[in-house]
């Protein structure tokens, strides 16, 4: 019996030994795995929000590439060349008449937010990698563009589009040796362009305010439109809630409170209510978020400049620049800071 008793004793001395070793020395190292795994994943992670390194030879881009366009009026996906995809977008997001220097920025833009979209796929496209509306880029077969165009011109715009595209193939634009992931781009600015901080949710370092002359010849440079004094009160009461806005105090209680780097309404106060001056261009459904109000008797005159967001490329602004003399490179690195155009043949093993 007393036998039996030394030896379960020193069986759980044996395991109180093996015990505090565990504690002592696997399970640190067992931990110390864990937080490599865990800062293994968050680093792929981080890297994959911020783009695609030129170095990596995990993804393969070229001409040859293929992308998966969701349709949104049909309502279906389809794949197809990247290039052609290209041809598309120009055709659909820049007026042909613009310089072949302004069409070939519009392309490189085109093509690098296309890459940005295969790494990290739109929300919208169902399961496709981009989508082509203007929640991406707006996109049109080029044979049902062409029909638009006047039937005098369409023979040169095409082959205007086409060598766009060809005298920049493959090329992207890179921050840090990097595809960037947010090639924004709009149709006219004010005369700067916006940070993209004071715009968007994302502060991006490329996407920097920059003067923008030149555009004061696009047709929608300007814009008013005039409202009834009662349908705008009615509409910052419909869609502000415990806005409060009356006849008896509108020119007291709306104050456009601060002003972006560009130009642009950060602030506007209405009534009880603060917004932003994007959220007002919304409601208004105003060309830009860069404008003044002024009172009349009985109608409220809103004046706009730019037509867009105003982050990133100006098309007309680039249009102005390709007229002074500057290729489509230093128009990429005027509108995007710190840039650099890069082509992806380079990097392809």
């Amino acid at each position: 019996m007393k036998s039996r008793i030394l030896v379960l004793k020193l069986r759980n001395i044996v395991l109180f030994v093996l015990f505090i070793s565990f504690l002592l020395i696997l399970l640190p190292l067992l931990l110390m795995g864990l937080d490599h795994k865990k800062s293994t994943i968050e680093m792929d992670k981080s890297r994959k929000e911020e783009g695609w390194s030129l170095n990596s030879n995990s993804v393969k881009f070229d001409s040859k590439t293929e992308i998966n366009l969701y349709l949104t009026k049909e309502d279906k996906t389809i794949k197809m060349n990247l290039e052609e995809y290209v041809m598309g977008v120009v055709s659909a997001e820049m007026p042909a008449s613009f310089d072949i220097e302004a069409l070939k920025a519009q392309a490189v833009a085109a093509r690098t937010f296309a890459l940005s979209k295969i790494l990290n796929k739109c929300m919208q496209a169902k399961g496709g990698d981009i989508c082509d509306s203007t929640h991406c880029q707006v996109y049109m077969n080029i044979n049902e563009r062409v029909k638009t165009w006047d039937s005098a011109k369409s023979k040169e715009y095409l082959e205007k589009v086409k060598k766009a595209i060809k005298d920049t193939e493959n090329l992207v634009i890179t921050y840090n040796n990097e595809i960037i992931k947010s090639p924004q781009y709009f149709a006219v600015s004010s005369g700067k362009t916006e940070n993209s901080w004071e715009v968007f949710a994302s502060k991006e370092p490329y996407l920097v305010s920059v003067d923008s002359p030149g555009e004061e010849q696009a047709p929608k440079f300007t814009s008013v439109i005039d409202i009834k004094v009662k349908d705008f009160i009615f509409k910052v009461n419909n869609n502000i809630k415990d806005a409060k806005l009356s006849t008896s105090n509108l020119k007291s209680a709306v104050k456009i409170l601060n002003r972006s780097e560009g130009g642009a309404v950060k602030e506007i106060k209405l009534g009880n209510k603060i917004i932003s001056g994007v959220q007002f261009r919304m409601i208004f459904g105003l060309n830009s978020a860069n404008f003044t109000i002024n009172y009349g008797k009985d109608s409220i005159s809103i004046s706009c400049k730019g037509y867009g967001h105003g982050v990133g490329m100006s098309q007309w602004g680039a249009n102005s620049m390709a007229k002074t003399g500057k290729n489509y490179i230093e128009i990429i690195k005027h509108y995007y800071s710190g840039t650099e155009v890069k082509n992806l043949q380079n990097y392809i093993n």
